[in-house]
C-alpha cells in the first residue's frame, strides 16, 4: 500500500472502527440495561429473574471469549477487515434475532452468538490503526475509536430505558447492518498485506504459549486491566447491593451508574491517549490512573451515606480512573510483532472482560465469610496490585516500530 492511498484511507478507517466499536458497546450494556425487563415479559419469574439473568451473562461472556480467539486467528489468517466484516455481520443479526424471540431457550444461544460477534471489533480496528498509522500518531487514532465507540454506552441507556426491549435490540442490529456499507472504501493494513504471502505462521495461538518471554508479556498484557472490569462488574453492576452495608438510603439504579461510568470511560479514554501521546509514554500513564482507581475503590467502599448523585457522580471518576482501557489495547498491539498482532489484540480485552467470571466467582465465594463490602475491599485491592506487578514488567512501547514478525520457535514455558 502506498503512503498516498494509506493516509487517503485512515481518516476512514478511524470513524468505521470509531462507529463499529460504539455498535458494540452498545449491543454489551443494552443486555445489562433490558435484560430484567425482558426476561419478565418472556415469562420469568422475579425469584428466577436474578439466577437466569447471571446465567445469560455467564453464555454472553462465553460467547466473548470463545469470539476473541476465532476473530483473532482470522484476523492474522484471513485480514483485519475480514473480521471487521464478519464480527459486525453476526451482532447485528443476533440482535435482531434477540428481539424477536418469542420463548426464553432462544436466549441463551443468541446472547452467545452476539458475545462471539462482539469480540472481534475493537481488536481488529485497533490492529489496523496500529498498522496504518505512523507511530508517532497512532496513539491519536486508538484514542478516538475507543472515547467515541464507549458513548454507545449512553445510547444503550437511553434507548434501552425509553423503549421497548425489542425495538432496542432492533435498533442496535440495525445500526451495526447500516455500518457494513460504510466498510467497503476501507483498505487493508499494509503490514499485513507484506506479509500475506511470505509463508509466515500466522495466528498461530499456540505461539503465544511456547515461548516463556512472550507467554508472560501475553498474560500480563491482560492483568493489568482486569481492574477495569472488577469496578464496572461488581461495584457498579450490583451497587444496590452495597447500599445497605454502606449506608446509601436512597435508591441506586445500577443501569444509570453504568451509562454514567462510560460516559467517564469515554473521557478517560480520550485524555488517557492524549496524555500517552503528549508524555510518549503509555506505561506512566497507565499506572497513574491505576493509582486513581484504586483510590476510587477505597473511597467508595470506606465511604457512609452517598447519596444517589453522589454515587452517580463517583461512577463518572469510576470510568475516568478506569478510561486506560484505550491505552491498555493499544500497548498490547504494540507488543507483539503482524502476524500475531490481530490475535493478541483481539483476545486480551476479551480475556480481561471474562476475567470477570474468575473475579465474580472469588468475590461470590468471599463474600458470606467476610462481608459484601471487605470481599469486595479484598478481591479489588488484590485485582489492582496484581496489575501494578504486570505492569511493571511490562516494556514501554510508545513510538515502537511495527514491522516486525513474531518467530515461529519458542523457548518453551
Amino acid at each position: 500500500m502506498n503512503n498516498k492511498s494509506s493516509s487517503k484511507n485512515i481518516p476512514l478507517l478511524i470513524i468505521v472502527a470509531a462507529l463499529g466499536y460504539f455498535v458494540d458497546i452498545y449491543d454489551l450494556l443494552l443486555f445489562l440495561i433490558v435484560k430484567n425487563k425482558s426476561l419478565m415479559d418472556l415469562g420469568v419469574s422475579a425469584t428466577d429473574l436474578t439466577d437466569t439473568g447471571l446465567a445469560l451473562v455467564n453464555w454472553q461472556m462465553a460467547g466473548l471469549l470463545s469470539g476473541g480467539i476465532l476473530w483473532g486467528i482470522l484476523g492474522d489468517k484471513k485480514g483485519r477487515l475480514t473480521v471487521l466484516f464478519g464480527s459486525i455481520l453476526m451482532y447485528s443479526l443476533a440482535n435482531i434475532a434477540n428481539g424477536a424471540i418469542q420463548d426464553i431457550s432462544w436466549y441463551a444461544p443468541l446472547r452467545f452468538i452476539a458475545g462471539v460477534g462482539l469480540a472481534g471489533e475493537l481488536g481488529a480496528g485497533i490492529t489496523l490503526i496500529s498498522e496504518s498509522m505512523s507511530k508517532e500518531n497512532r496513539g491519536y487514532g486508538s484514542m478516538i475509536v475507543a472515547g467515541v465507540g464507549l458513548m454507545g454506552a449512553v445510547a444503550a441507556y437511553f434507548v434501552g430505558a425509553n423503549f421497548d426491549w425489542r425495538i432496542a435490540y432492533y435498533v442496535g442490529g440495525i445500526l451495526g447492518l447500516l455500518l457494513l456499507a460504510l466498510r467497503i472504501g476501507v483498505l487493508e493494513s499494509g503490514m499485513f498485506a507484506k506479509i500475506k504471502d511470505q509463508g509466515l505462521k500466522r495466528g498461530e495461538f499456540l505461539m503465544l504459549f511456547n515461548d516463556r518471554n512472550r507467554f508472560k508479556k501475553y498474560i500480563n498484557s491482560i492483568l493489568i486491566a482486569v481492574p477495569v472490569w472488577f469496578v464496572v462488574g461488581i461495584l457498579v453492576n450490583i451497587a444496590p447491593d452495597f447500599a445497605g452495608p454502606l449506608g446509601i438510603k436512597e435508591p441506586i439504579d445500577s443501569g444509570k451508574g453504568i451509562m454514567f461510568t462510560y460516559v467517564g470511560i469515554a473521557f478517560g479514554d480520550f485524555l488517557t491517549g492524549g496524555l500517552s501521546q503528549l508524555f510518549k509514554t503509555r506505561k506512566k500513564i497507565v499506572f497513574v490512573f491505576l493509582s486513581l482507581t484504586y483510590v476510587g475503590i477505597l473511597f467508595f467502599l470506606l465511604s457512609t451515606g452517598l447519596t444517589a448523585n453522589g454515587f452517580y457522580a463517583l461512577c463518572v471518576y469510576f470510568g475516568i480512573a478506569t478510561g486506560y482501557w484505550v491505552v491498555f489495547v493499544t500497548m498490547a498491539s504494540e507488543a507483539f510483532g503482524t502476524n500475531l498482532r490481530a490475535t493478541v489484540t483481539t483476545t486480551v480485552p476479551n480475556f480481561v472482560r471474562g476475567s470477570l467470571i474468575l473475579v465474580s466467582a472469588l468475590f461470590t465465594y468471599l463474600k458470606p465469610q467476610m462481608g459484601i463490602v471487605n470481599a469486595a475491599l479484598l478481591v479489588g485491592t488484590l485485582t489492582v496490585f496484581v496489575a501494578f506487578w504486570a505492569l511493571w514488567n511490562l516494556e514501554e512501547t510508545y513510538g515502537k516500530d511495527l514491522d516486525y514478525v513474531e518467530s515461529s520457535g519458542g523457548t518453551g514455558l
